[in-house]
């Protein structure tokens, strides 16, 4: 599973960069509540990246490789529709890009709701075993 290490190395890289935007290029353009929208949409980008890396590591356990394809999938969805459009809210002030933030919260709990049902299929399989 290559392409979660790849795709999550770069989210990480990208996340440090945005940040280090948003804390010294963004402070004297926009208001204190768009850089509390910026950094949300950072910290959730970050987690996610090093979800997708976790995603990798743990087909190695012998945990559905579909399960977790699918999983990372909804993480890097999350990434571009919640972290994306937060970006864009604060960058440009479209403010009709707004609702598209909530889907990938809800691509966000479908990504760890596919990881538990990974893990707790594991946990079952092995008790089978």
């Amino acid at each position: 599973m290559r392409l979660p290490i790849v795709m999550g190395a770069f989210f990480a890289l990208t996340a440090v960069m945005a940040g280090a935007f948003g804390a010294h290029g963004l402070r004297n353009l926009v208001s204190e509540r768009s850089l509390e929208v910026f950094q949300t949409a950072v910290t959730y980008q970050m987690y996610h990246a090093i979800a997708l890396i976790l995603v990798a590591l743990l087909s190695g356990f012998g945990l559905s490789r579909q399960l977790l394809g699918w999983a990372g999938g909804f993480f890097l969805a999350g990434i571009l529709l919640f972290s994306g459009s937060l970006y864009t809210l604060v960058l440009t002030d479209i403010r009709w890009i707004g609702p598209i933030t909530p889907l990938g919260g809800v691509c966000f709990m479908i990504g760890w709701a596919l990881l538990l049902t990974a893990g707790m299929r594991r946990q079952a399989d092995k008790h089978r075993g």
